[in-house]
């Protein structure tokens, strides 16, 4: 559906500013559609997202600092994210042998295990967004990082 008849707005003052409140709009819809899918594993995208960080690390363990270098959310506190999950089971923590001011975040079997049974989840929700051809997805995504420069 057209962005003007999903927020009933006619008009935009620019492309521009159409493009901007339908990038909001969209990443807005993305998220919701994630954080739905996500619920009935009592974890949050951000959290989910610390765990898929720290798998791509798995065995080697991470610090606080890498976790939010690599966020989505830069603004998200990783400190009470993993927070959370210890309190879950699904990272342990613990100060680093080598430097006692570094503290050292890995996850669990338990975390694994988790993103496992998320996979398909990601998978369908991937599939949705199929309207799209490869070549488009590309294009999309070349179009999004040049935005950011």
């Amino acid at each position: 559906m057209k962005l003007e008849a999903e927020i009933k707005q006619q008009e935009f003052k620019t492309p521009y500013h159409r493009m901007m409140v339908n990038i909001m709009f969209t990443a807005n819809w993305i998220h919701k559609d994630l954080s739905c899918q996500l619920r009935p594993f009592d974890i949050s995208l951000q959290q989910h997202n610390v765990l898929s960080i720290l798998k791509g690390q798995y065995p080697v363990p991470c610090t606080l600092g890498l976790i939010q270098e690599r966020m989505l959310d830069r603004e998200s506190n990783a400190t009470r994210l993993v927070d959370k999950l210890l309190l879950k089971g699904l990272v342990d923590r613990c100060q680093c042998p080598y430097n006692r001011r570094k503290v050292d975040i890995v996850i669990t079997p338990t975390g694994l295990e988790l993103l496992e049974k998320t996979k398909p989840i990601l998978g369908t929700i991937e599939n949705r967004y199929k309207t799209l051809t490869a070549e488009e997805a590309t294009l999309l995504g070349n179009l999004l990082d040049k935005l950011r420069d």
